[in-house]
């Protein structure tokens, strides 16, 4: 006979590679799955974004969403379209954020499909996306915003809260309360030094922990800010353009945030900056919603958005990738997968004078990874286009914490947890992050397989 109290949970993603988050728990007759993400980065990674999902997707009752990032909401139309019709819960600003993300995603799954079809760089006959915006919008109505900082009841020996994680715009951790054991997933976990967002809550209990280690092996330089007056200085005088693919979420908002403090203090080249990223511009409106969730004021970001030229249509973005002056400019998406920012790269890749500057985490077979392996060239939309540009990149502006901040994070644990499981990370940081909690606080640490089930007493 089956243990009524036994909790499951199984690791459907983010196990063993930082993309793809998805942790299903099944306790007290509920099946609850926390987040539903993407894999991104390499070609065998993506393919499973196609399998037949690992549960019958009806069977599951809930899904938690800890933030809006497309490795964490992406797989959301697949899911419903496979039958998944529960609600969905997040904060405010997450939901926001998500349906920013998931439009934009379901079309450029339309759109590399129809691209696919009419250059025939598909292998399938013809090229299917893996969802479209009509899945997207029929996934939408099950969004159901829940506040910040209270317990919601999901059953009788069930519940869950949100608190607040820095990172980006709604972004939590999740405290999942069964009976009287209390599962926290970390999510992904942000920064006390954030420009824009207030520094994470900290966890008070966690029976068993699940912890993100993006950042697991390794410090933010505290230099950042120099290296980017460096680089910019560099650039003025070859006299050329710099291109920075950019997360639409935070890291846009933080770049022009940034680069309008540097803009007031004289301490950058006068060159003309621009953001072009409808998302990017979708997102502030998120900030503007959300005033209590950061730092910037209305004043500020009326005064940001006077210095930083915003692109608002196709037209303008075409105009300016042909321009020949020196320019900044903050375009997505942040891996250079996919956006606007691949028609810069096709223009200026192949420029000796110019730069593309890279600002946050690249994954594994992403176009950004392989420009900061040195890729002698690299394609895009079926074509191969050289690298003569200079590639840099800053890594202190990530919007995840550090192996110290990771470590802090868990500082306000009254006791250890009973076990820990290290996800979201590439092998050699969840390893790393692994021997440090060991060693330093003497937690008992897994990391899991990705399909791994574990049973918690």
């Amino acid at each position: 006979m089956k243990n009524p109290d036994r909790i499951s949970v199984k690791f459907l993603g983010a196990a063993g590679t930082v993309t793809g988050s998805k942790y299903l728990i099944k306790a007290f007759g509920k099946t609850i799955l926390v987040d539903c993400g993407l894999f991104q980065g390499l070609k065998k990674l993506r393919e499973l974004n196609w399998n037949r999902f690992p549960v019958d997707p009806e069977s599951i009752d809930l899904v938690l969403l800890t933030h809006g990032h497309l490795d964490h909401v992406g797989y959301l139309p697949r899911l419903v379209k496979a039958g998944f019709a529960n609600e969905i819960w997040g904060v405010g600003p997450t939901l926001q954020v998500a349906k920013i993300i998931l439009e934009d995603s379901g079309k450029i799954q339309e759109e590399e499909a129809k691209a696919a079809n009419e250059k025939g760089y598909s292998k399938h006959k013809p090229a299917v996306p893996l969802y479209d915006l009509e899945d997207v919008a029929e996934t939408l109505p099950f969004f159901t915003e829940k506040v910040p900082d209270q317990w919601h009841e999901i059953s009788d020996q069930i519940k869950v809260r949100f608190r607040y994680n820095s990172h980006i715009i709604g972004a939590t951790f999740i405290e999942l309360q069964l009976g009287e054991r209390r599962l926290v997933f970390s999510g992904d976990i942000g920064r006390d030094d954030d420009l824009l967002l207030f520094p994470p809550q900290k966890p008070e209990r966690a029976d068993y922990l699940f912890i993100e280690s993006t950042y697991g092996d390794r410090l933010h330089p505290h230099n950042a800010e120099e290296q980017l007056l460096e680089l910019l200085q560099a650039a003025a005088k070859r006299k050329g353009t710099i291109i920075i693919p950019s997360f639409a979420v935070e890291r846009t908002q933080m770049l022009m945030y940034l680069f309008w403090q540097l803009r007031k203090k004289n301490q950058i080249p006068n060159l003309p900056i621009y953001m072009d990223s409808p998302m990017g511009t979708n997102v502030l409106s998120v900030f503007a919603q959300n005033p209590d969730w950061h730092k910037l004021s209305g004043h500020d970001a009326a005064e940001m958005l006077r210095e930083i030229k915003v692109l608002e249509s196709y037209q303008e973005s075409m105009a300016l990738v042909t321009d020949k002056n020196p320019k900044i400019v903050i375009a997505g998406s942040g891996m250079a997968t996919g956006g606007r920012v691949l028609q810069y790269l096709k223009h200026y890749l192949s420029d000796n004078r110019s730069t593309i500057l890279l600002v946050g985490y690249q994954a594994e077979g992403t176009r950004g990874r392989q420009l900061l392996e040195g890729a002698p060239d690299v394609k895009i939309e079926g074509e191969y286009y050289l690298v003569k540009a200079h590639i840099a990149q800053i890594n202190g502006l990530s919007a995840h914490a550090d192996q110290h901040g990771l470590l802090n994070w868990l500082s306000e644990l009254k006791e250890k947890p009973r076990k820990t499981f290290i996800v979201h990370g590439e092998p050699t940081a969840a390893d790393a992050f692994r021997t440090k909690l060991e060693t330093e606080k003497g937690y008992y640490v897994r990391i899991p397989e990705l399909y791994e089930e574990v049973y918690l007493s």
